[in-house]
């Protein structure tokens, strides 16, 4: 089974071809990484081709795509679910989505409390806490840095915070210590999503649609204002 995974919910751009053998764990194949928060639909769509060109496996065998749903900025989300979803279609395979939160929870393989909290841009984090790698707590939120502490309920400082957002916002968050990773690894994206098509423990998959925590930051003008009088 090939698995092709990819990510545009953050600054990075991320893919990866994993090959599982049922009763075998994941093996990589081939991984494209890039940071580019204003080029994601230049650069998927080659690193894609890029990946599998690497591991010698042309789209027709690939089994699954996996995709990351987000939470993240509504441009570079939608590149990767517009791609994963035309890329499903076209083969006729199942796509499935993984919170990109989880994604980032899953690379850090902590086994004890923490949160991750990602770049939301307008000064605020996506974010959600986790008893360990595995096992999220909360459902994935945004808001001030400086709330995520009371929101849990804990002081600043209380529990370990990783991701992106902890290297913006650390004396808000309270995060000391090692944030790594800072942003999600399509490496992890499959790991994670081969762990649960085996029935084993993990972060649900999910369908292939957008994590929205917010309306997106273009809108559709509204009525031209007058300037003269009536």
């Amino acid at each position: 089974m090939l698995v092709l995974a990819f990510d545009t919910a953050t600054a990075a751009v991320t893919v990866a071809l994993y090959e599982w053998v049922p009763g075998e764990g994941p093996l990589p194949r081939a991984v494209a990484e890039a940071v580019d928060a204003r080029r994601h639909a230049e650069l998927l769509t080659p690193s894609i081709a890029g990946v599998l060109a690497e591991a010698g496996v042309l789209p027709a065998q690939l089994s699954a795509v996996v995709v990351g749903v987000g939470p993240g900025p509504y441009t570079g989300l939608r590149v990767g679910l517009m791609t994963a979803r035309a890329l499903g279609g076209a083969l006729r395979i199942p796509v499935h989505g993984v919170c990109t939160l989880d994604a980032i929870a899953w690379a850090s393989g902590r086994d004890k409390p923490f949160v991750v909290a990602t770049d939301a841009r307008r000064k605020e984090v996506y974010w959600a806490r986790y008893d360990s790698a595995r096992v999220r707590t909360t459902e994935p939120a945004v808001g001030p840095p400086a709330a995520v502490p009371a929101e849990l309920g804990i002081e600043p400082g209380e529990l370990p915070v990783i991701g992106e957002g902890a290297a913006l916002y650390p004396d808000q968050l309270g995060a000391t210590g090692d944030a790594e990773p800072l942003l999600p690894s399509a490496a992890a994206l499959a790991e994670l999503a081969v762990t649960r098509l085996a029935g084993m423990d993990g972060p649900p998959l999910l369908p292939p649609e957008p994590l929205y925590l917010r309306r997106p930051d273009a809108r559709t003008p509204g009525p031209r204002k007058r300037v003269t009088p009536r």
